[in-house]
């Protein structure tokens, strides 16, 4: 394996045996890879939680492969340093090229024919949809704009967009579970809808992009995500939750806690949208779920704690930390549709953050 590598003030998790297990393991689920080898990907916001782990997934792939079978990744990201960074284990290899650009700017002359595009850039956490509410509309509205138009001049491309659970809005109290055709209320005059409404608009920019420049794109819509790729900046709940726990500190809980969500973990997440980006049919949206990670928060927050060995407490939260959450009280997706694509997850709620945990602790 090497020698152990010091990355951001923690060891590099190539270099991590739970994490190359759980990467082989992702790898053996995935029976159509054949039809992903020898093929150019463009990969936006490839630092991310999501798309860090999807580029060491097909990394760690081509490390199996015939240099013709294997593909060849485009990692898109706004900060240089944090790429160089995170992917210093492919840096060099002649399949791996990192590109520093912002996707809210045209892509054009950058890329050359990707045949595969996944536009996984976002702002994911409140304390940015806060600090930053035009780029986090920028980065969905104009990112997937950009990478649309490249789809559209590469023949025989496919677009994969990450959504997310956001575009349901709020439950209306008619449903316990939403379906890809579920659609709740939003208010749309708020800091917060920037996240929420800019999905949606990326959502329909895909079906003008496949109406009018016969572009070939599916959409895969994200529950709440955590792993061991998760930054400790980031200031999700359950982020939080973990970054506390590792700390030997109380799980600080800003709610009653009865919001009731889908969560997911990330090495799931990547193998939805393997499945999705293969297999689904253009124009479709696939929520990606597993009902035995749809938690209450309280309850995760007290998972957490248990797996710690610390205890709950209760806190009231900022005012701007308030401007940042979600009013959503029941966000609960149903995954039957992507399940007949053939994904099936491996990890539920308990298993995820155990192994989460786990990782993040060993790499600190």
């Amino acid at each position: 394996q090497g020698p152990l590598v010091k990355v951001g003030g923690r060891m590099d998790l190539l270099n991590q045996t739970a994490y190359r297990k759980m990467l082989q393991d992702l790898i053996s689920s995935f029976p159509h890879w054949g039809k992903l080898e020898g093929k150019d990907i463009l990969i936006s916001g490839a630092s991310g939680m999501i798309g860090s782990l999807l580029i060491d997934t097909l990394m760690q792939h081509n490390e199996d492969l015939i240099p013709a079978k294997q593909c060849r990744i485009v990692a898109v990201s706004r900060s240089a340093e944090v790429a160089r960074q995170r992917f210093a284990h492919w840096i060099g290899k002649d399949t791996f090229r990192f590109l520093s650009h912002d996707v809210a700017q045209p892509l054009d002359g950058l890329i050359e024919s990707p045949e595969l595009l996944i536009h996984a850039a976002s702002t994911t956490h409140p304390a940015q949809y806060t600090a930053e509410p035009i780029n986090t509309i920028l980065a969905n509205l104009l990112g997937t704009k950009n990478m649309l138009d490249i789809a559209m001049k590469t023949p025989g491309s496919r677009f994969l967009l990450l959504s997310s659970v956001e575009v349901y809005g709020e439950n209306r109290g008619d449903a316990d579970y939403f379906t890809e055709s579920y659609c709740g209320y939003i208010d749309c005059n708020t800091l917060r809808a920037g996240y929420s409404e800019a999905k949606r608009v990326s959502e329909a920019m895909c079906q003008a992009y496949i109406r009018e420049k016969d572009v070939d794109a599916v959409i895969i819509r994200l529950p709440r995500c955590y792993g061991p790729t998760m930054r400790m900046a980031d200031t999700k709940a359950l982020s939080q939750f973990i970054k506390k726990g590792l700390s030997g500190e109380d799980i600080v809980l800003k709610s009653e806690g009865k919001q009731f969500y889908s969560y997911a973990f990330a090495a799931d997440v990547v193998l939805g949208m393997l499945y999705a980006l293969n297999s689904g049919a253009c124009g479709e949206a696939y929520n990606l779920a597993d009902g035995r990670s749809d938690i209450a928060l309280r309850e995760l927050a007290a998972l957490v704690a248990e797996i710690a060995g610390s205890k709950v407490v209760y806190e009231l939260p900022s005012e701007a930390e308030q401007i940042g959450y979600s009013t959503a009280t029941r966000a609960v997706m149903r995954g039957d549709k992507l399940n007949t694509l053939g994904w099936c997850p491996h990890y539920d709620i308990e298993t995820g953050i155990k192994l989460t945990m786990r990782m993040l602790r060993d790499g600190i």
